[in-house]
């Protein structure tokens, strides 16, 4: 089944095409015949030519980085993007959400509901849209927003994923956490997911464990497009009966978001080394899925730094909060590379990592390849529905209220036709999903 993927402002779209990217070189390497096939009926259809073409939609209101994102696949000589799979203006929507959701948005909503409808008519089987964006600025936060509602206006039935890409804390744009909290609020009643990657953890991963002394976005870009790669990547589950072509959206959906209060996910993997490295290293999965385990329950993004003092509650201390101990609603584990059916997944369905009101067999997925990704012999991700991105949602809404609360830049908003009203229902919807999230036992 296919998925199209339509990516929408700068970081949308540099990440979107850094993850078909990293799909297709991963597919390609070596005899992997079965995995090519599905990867590539996935996330890409043939021209006449024979050419790969990317089951994709690039949207952004200017037109530079939708320009660097067609010249990179076409310059690979792997893949391209279609010819008229894109669009773009002149003039950007300024960080401002409002600006993109209400001015913009509804401005290009045919010609961006014609792009989409071609690549959907294009699959045999659709298993869903992913829409890829920043919450920060205006474009990807604002134009994605109201793009997404479109795509749950025509689609009401198929599966819609949003990838979010989370600001730095301390600051890329001063109105980033009036935009998070629209943008977030506004998703959760139209998504049925939202996939999260925080540019603070993903800034550490660079520095402590791939050693890059000058990061780049295309550094942080390529560490988010391997995580989910590896998501998206084929793989087989319980029951696929051995055949990779599944519907990968779906799947997610349903292992991991049984109840509308609950759509956070957060993604982990493990191994992350350096490329000069991996020759040089080894690894078991014992020792792989240990500390991936240690990772889940002490809420740590990467092997380094684990606090191993963080232990599961017991039954009587469940009612009780542990500020320390990360609890999950459902787990998706993925595990690929050599000796992969010989790995004990045990660990992961202990009933104490999970909430008390479902069971750990209901709670907990495995998905297994023997096929190694991206050049790791063994490979572990975990995406988690936990309380993982409780601390950030919590200090975002924070930042935004007290601005809100003073009364800055709301002028900047309500000009563009959003109300005080508005924020309002958005600081209430979050405030909501923050208590569902804390009172998980």
């Amino acid at each position: 089944m296919s998925v199209v993927t339509v990516q929408l402002g700068q970081c949308g779209n540099q990440v979107g095409q850094q993850l078909l990217h990293s799909l297709l070189c991963d597919a390609q390497d070596g005899q992997r015949n079965e995995l090519c096939t599905a990867s590539r009926e996935r996330f890409f259809h043939q021209d006449t030519h024979g050419e790969l073409v990317a089951r994709a939609v690039l949207i952004d209101m200017e037109p530079k980085v939708i320009n660097q994102s067609i010249s990179r696949a076409a310059r690979s000589g792997m893949w391209r993007y279609g010819e008229t799979s894109h669009f773009s203006q002149k003039q950007g929507s300024g960080n401002n959400w409002a600006n993109g959701f209400c001015v913009h948005g509804p401005a290009h909503r045919e010609v961006v509901e014609e792009l989409v409808r071609r690549e959907v008519e294009r699959c045999d089987r659709l298993s869903g849209l992913l829409a890829m964006m920043s919450v920060a600025g205006g474009t990807g936060s604002g134009v994605g927003t109201y793009v997404t509602q479109c795509l749950r206006d025509v689609y009401p039935k198929s599966f819609i994923l949003n990838h979010l890409t989370w600001p730095y804390g301390t600051g890329e744009v001063i109105v980033q956490n009036y935009n998070s909290v629209l943008t977030l609020a506004h998703l959760y009643q139209l998504s049925d997911a939202i996939l999260v990657h925080e540019n603070d953890t993903v800034h550490q991963i660079c520095s402590q464990l791939l050693n890059i002394k000058h990061i780049s976005f295309a550094d942080v870009n390529s560490v988010i497009a391997h995580q989910l790669g590896s998501v998206l990547q084929p793989a087989l589950t319980a029951d696929s009966q051995g055949a990779y072509s599944r519907n990968p959206l779906g799947e997610l959906v349903s292992a991991l978001c049984c109840h509308p209060e609950f759509k956070l996910l957060s993604v982990s993997s493990i191994p992350q080394v350096p490329l000069a490295s991996m020759a040089y290293s080894s690894f078991s999965w014992p020792s792989l899925l240990k500390h991936l385990r240690q990772m889940l329950i002490s809420n740590t993004k990467m092997e380094e730094g684990i606090d191993w003092q963080v232990r599961p509650p017991a039954a009587a201390e469940r009612s009780r909060s542990l500020t320390s101990f990360n609890t999950s609603l459902a787990n998706v584990l993925i595990l690929r590379g050599k000796d992969v059916y010989s790995a004990e997944t045990a660990g992961f369905e202990d009933p104490a990592l999970y909430s008390s009101w479902l069971s750990p067999q209901e709670a907990f997925s495995v998905w297994k390849s023997p096929v190694p990704f991206n050049k790791y012999e063994k490979s572990a991700t975990l995406v988690s529905n936990s309380q993982a991105l409780l601390r950030p949602l919590d200090s975002m809404v924070g930042g935004a209220w007290n601005m809100f609360a003073s009364r800055a830049y709301i002028h900047q908003y309500t000009k563009f036709g959003i109300s005080e009203e508005d924020f309002l229902d958005s600081f209430s919807s979050l405030e909501q999903v923050i208590s569902s999230y804390k009172e998980l036992r």
